[in-house]
């Protein structure tokens, strides 16, 4: 009997530690993206913007294709 409970309370708190972990790297992850959010084009247009420069959309196309190639 007492092997029994051991097993269960074992599994038990693995299944819990699974669900705890997912929620606090759930919450980490949506923390770590509000605080770096993705680059997308409307950002690459206003770096370029505040660099002086009038962007293209070539322009802001071959910085999109080099930041997904140097993933």
């Amino acid at each position: 009997m007492k092997l029994w409970v051991a097993i269960v309370s074992i599994i038990g708190a693995l299944i819990v530690g699974l669900i705890l972990g997912f929620f606090v790297a759930r919450a980490w992850f949506k923390n770590y993206l509000k605080k770096n959010p993705p680059m997308n084009e409307n950002m690459v247009r206003a770096m370029l913007r505040q660099m002086g420069r009038t962007p293209s959309e070539k322009q802001v196309r071959q910085i999109m294709a080099s930041m997904e190639q140097h993933k």
